[in-house]
């Protein structure tokens, strides 16, 4: 990921578009076929190198010209029809849609391996039964397979959103320094056309100087919303970390890692600490790209500069975040015997639900059922007595249900609803769309 946005890369780029538009131009008639030869030839960083275009932008504080330039030199007589037509960023934003296309193609590759060790998790856990948690407190029952299939699904649609904003954000131009495209003449559509075909890009539909940045904005906005979601994934390991719960552990090398310099005995959750910590760096790049949006008039070049890092960081970020978050889900350490311990935490206050909607089903009514249960619930925690004693001893609910009943109702085993199948589902249609992709259907 680093190699594409290095400047010679970058280089390489602007002159496979300045080769293509040669070559357009010699098409229509705008310069001779052995000149478009000539440049193409030449258009190449074994002949045009850094150091000399480095020189001339020093000299003419203009980057893109000293390309140009560099350029022209290296061609001899062909030279003067270098960039014939064009303005900077036609070949600016073309090349840096180039350069976003590869990235694409690396953080794609990273996403499907991402959600293959996913989907292996969903499959591996689909039964096993553990706390739900909402504000940080007992709900009830849920599987580990279902978390693993929220995960799952939200990388999936992550995955459709990347390869649906290609068409908006690989894009090139050829229309000048306002959007007319008077300096390629009358067959101006043709020129982009054929450029644009060469590099496998789409021709914008209409543009000023720049292609807009809505598109750039979207793309980054993207790359951090996918970065939010690694955010979430690493947090709630982190917090299923803690030494109070202990239910999952990223891995650690006990071998040898070192946890703290202090205290030996420590094993911190420091890769998915990494992982938001970057997250955090990743997320303010998305409104410097919607301060890219409002440029004035045709353009201005505030968005120039920073365009320089926030396109590279985005996207060297998310790969790295990706990279991280794969390793520690495929090395992860599932606790079975902590979750069931933590079950049993509440000694049955987390099957108040359960509770409730039975003696709701035996004719009490839901309203009166939850208050009911919410007092039983309420004596347990004062009391520091059981909740499944409680319930036994309360009369109300030993008239409408047996102990049987009771003991039964309190199996978190047999309040996990349509967890499992809902794990199916959502395994099912991942699969399906991995082999729409040309995917291996099975996890990794």
């Amino acid at each position: 990921m680093r190699r594409i946005f290095t400047e010679k890369n970058k280089l390489d780029k602007w002159l496979l578009v300045e080769a293509a538009l040669a070559r357009a131009n010699a098409k229509v008639g705008s310069i001779p076929g052995e000149a478009a030869d000539e440049i193409t030839k030449k258009a190449s960083t074994n002949y045009v190198n850094i150091e000399r275009v480095k020189a001339i932008e020093k000299e003419i504080d203009h980057d893109l010209m000293a390309m140009v330039r560099a350029l022209s030199e290296v061609c001899g007589e062909s030279g003067k029809w270098v960039h014939l037509g064009a303005t900077s960023y036609d070949i600016e934003d073309t090349a840096l849609a180039l350069q976003i296309r590869e990235a694409i193609g690396i953080l794609q590759q990273k996403l499907d391996e991402l959600e293959g060790v996913l989907l292996a998790l969903c499959r591996k856990h689909r039964d096993q039964a553990m706390p739900g948690r909402t504000h940080g407190v007992h709900a009830a029952p849920i599987t580990l397979g279902l978390k693993f299939a929220v995960w799952v699904r939200e990388i999936s649609r992550h995955i459709e959103r990347l390869n649906e904003c290609k068409k908006r954000i690989l894009v090139g131009k050829m229309s000048g320094p306002v959007g007319t495209g008077a300096g390629f003449g009358p067959r101006m559509f043709e020129i982009q056309d054929t450029v644009m075909k060469e590099l496998g890009l789409r021709p914008a539909e209409v543009s000023t100087q720049i292609i807009q940045r809505d598109r750039h904005a979207e793309f980054i906005s993207l790359l951090a919303l996918m970065a939010s979601s690694l955010d979430k994934f690493a947090t709630e390991i982190r917090n299923l970390q803690r030494t109070e719960i202990q239910e999952l552990m990223e891995p650690f090398r006990m071998e040898k890692q070192v946890g703290s310099s202090s205290m030996p005995a420590k094993m911190n959750p420091e890769k998915c600490e990494t992982i938001c910590s970057l997250a955090k760096l990743m997320r303010p790049l998305a409104l410097v790209a919607f301060e890219n949006v409002p440029l004035w008039h045709e353009r201005d070049i505030t968005n120039s500069a920073n365009e320089r890092f926030i396109v590279p960081q985005s996207c060297i970020l998310l790969d790295e975040m990706l990279r991280r978050m794969t390793n520690v889900l495929k090395g992860l350490n599932v606790l079975p015997e902590n979750m069931k311990r933590n079950l049993e935490l509440g000694e049955g206050l987390i099957m108040s639900e359960s509770i409730m909607l039975l003696l709701a089903k035996k004719g009490i009514g839901r309203q009166d059922a939850h208050e009911l249960v919410r007092q039983c619930a309420m004596d347990s925690i004062k009391s520091k007595r059981p909740f499944r004693q409680l319930l036994l001893e309360n009369k109300i609910v030993g008239s409408h249900l047996t102990e049987a009943e009771i003991e039964d109702a309190l199996n978190p085993e047999k309040y996990l609803g349509k967890a499992k199948e809902i794990v199916d589902r959502a395994t099912k249609l991942t699969i399906k769309e991995r082999e729409q992709r040309g995917l291996p259907s099975r996890g990794t």
